[in-house]
Order: C-alpha cells, then structure tokens, then sequence
C-alpha cells in the first residue's frame, strides 16, 4: 500500500508542514536546546513562556521521533488528496488546536513540577489522522508472517506505535489527545467537517506549492498505478464505450482505494461505475484514458 503520487504531488499543505516540522526541529537540534522542548506546568501556568505552544506544534525533541513522525505526516498527505487542501487545513488547524487544549488541561489537573511533562511535536495532527486512516483507508493486502496475520496498514500502525512509545509518557498522553481529537472530527461535532476556510485563504493556500520535491511533471512512460497523475471525469467518459450497461453506485471504499492513488474522485466514480465495482478493471480504464 502506498499514499498515492511519490513526492507532494496534490498536497501542498502537507508539504509546508513536513518542511516547517523539518526546519523547526533541525533549528533546535543544532542549538543544542532540543532537550528542553516539550510542555510543563511551570511553562504555562508559571512562566508563561507561550512560544513554547508554537513550538510544540512543528517541533520533535529527538531525531527517531523526527523520522517516524515525517514518515507519517507524509503518508498521511493521502487524507489532503482526498479531501482537497482547504479542508485538510481546517483538518489540521482543529486537531493542532484542540490537542494542544487537552494537553494545557492535562497540565493544570496533573499540576506536575516534571520539566517537559508533554513531548514536542505535532502528536495531535498525527494520531488525529489514524481515524480516518483506520475507518477509510481499506486493506488491499493480508499476509502471515509466523503464523500472525498482517496487512499493508500493519507497518503504519507499527511506526504510528514506535512514535507513540518514544518518549513513554511524555508521548502517550499527545497520542492520546490526537486520537479523541480525530475522533471528535470522524463523528462530525459541531459539523466541523462541512467547515472551509474562505477563498481568498484557500487561495493563499494552493500558492504554498513550490517547485516539487519528487513530484514528476509530467507523466511517466511506465504504467504504474501508483505514479499516474490526476486527470478530469471527461476523459474517461471519452475512453469508455457508450454502450456499456451502467453498474450501481460504486462503494466509497472502493473510491478511496482509487483516489489513493493520485486519480481524480469523479472519474474513479465513473470508472468503477463502468467496471461495476472492479477495482482493476476501473484502474485499467483510468489508465487507458490517461494515455490518450
């Protein structure tokens, strides 16, 4: 299982905050001062040092957390290709927002003199999109390794553990707040997932797309699933015969897989519509009107 496109391909806002996560840790890092990120109550409550907030958000206090937690930022960019850039960033504005609540709550009730009590790091955007990850991301693949069943979502959950367990309690509780944080956005409170930002900042938005990291500009020779670049509705219904029967609806499953592959929602509908809910043969038709 894969994220889709290699490199940022459709998910610019992804891109800024991998970069920005980078630039902050490596920042710290070279200061020597990353043993002193995190969150504690003499931070909040005593001296007030909010910058640290900020911090907490972008940063990681050890490299193993730096690479387990870009690893997962940049698979989760699925989630922004699926959903579209504005609402991914109200996605990660409320996750990163309301976990960091939870985390000045923990504090106040605890009221522990512990130095960094919270580890640093965007926990609560992470385990936030383990939600949706585990409720619309469908498994594609089941093996046996020893007699214990796995699939291809397993090695996320497994580096999702290690980054949990890296920092013991100091990164249990971040997870934690994450999790309830992804939940409360899976279950809709407040109608939080209809929310946009408005046009003018979903504007400012799609202009954090630089030149590309490993994004091909244009399409490979090869025909592989996992590098074929989005493409309009309009060109599979040019691709496909008009005489074949209609299917019903396609399962939403079924489109995600598609969509996770870098296709355009619409024409994954359309497709699965024609191959009557045949992930392959839909893929096969995505495919064949790429090429022309």
């Amino acid at each position: 299982m894969n994220g889709g496109p290699s490199g940022f391909h459709n998910a610019p806002v992804t891109r800024a905050f991998v970069v920005a996560s980078g630039l902050f840790t490596v920042f710290f890092g070279i200061q020597g001062r990353s043993s002193k990120l995190g969150l504690s109550y003499l931070d909040i409550f005593g001296k007030f040092r909010l910058w640290k907030l900020i911090v907490s958000i972008f940063a990681f206090s050890s490299t193993p957390e730096l690479m387990f937690g870009l690893y997962l930022l940049y698979y989760f960019r699925v989630f922004e290709r699926q959903i579209g850039s504005n609402k991914y960033s109200v996605f990660i504005l409320y996750t990163v927002t309301v976990s960091l609540l939870f985390e000045i709550l923990a504090l106040a009730i605890l009221k522990d003199p512990a130095v960094n009590l919270v580890t640093s790091g965007p926990y609560g955007l992470i385990f936030a999109s383990f939600v949706p990850f585990f409720f619309d991301i469908p498994v594609s693949t089941r093996f046996r390794v020893f007699g214990v069943r796995f699939s291809d979502k397993s090695f996320i959950y497994l580096a999702g553990l290690q980054l949990l367990l890296s920092s013991w309690k100091r990164s249990i509780l971040p997870g934690i707040f994450g999790i309830i944080c992804g939940s409360l956005y899976h279950l809709n409170v407040f109608c939080i997932r209809k929310a946009k930002f408005p046009e003018f900042v979903a504007s400012f938005l799609s202009r954090l797309s630089w030149p590309s990291m490993g994004t091909p500009p244009a399409a490979p020779s090869r025909n592989v699933v996992g590098n074929a670049p989005p493409f309009t509705a309009r060109q599979v219904e040019r691709n496909i015969p008009s005489s074949m029967p209609s299917a019903t609806e396609p399962m939403e499953d079924s489109i995600a897989t598609l969509v996770s592959m870098g296709f355009d929602r619409n024409s994954a509908r359309q497709a699965l519509v024609q191959a009557r809910n045949d992930i392959t043969v839909a893929t096969n038709i995505l495919l064949e009107a790429q090429a022309h």
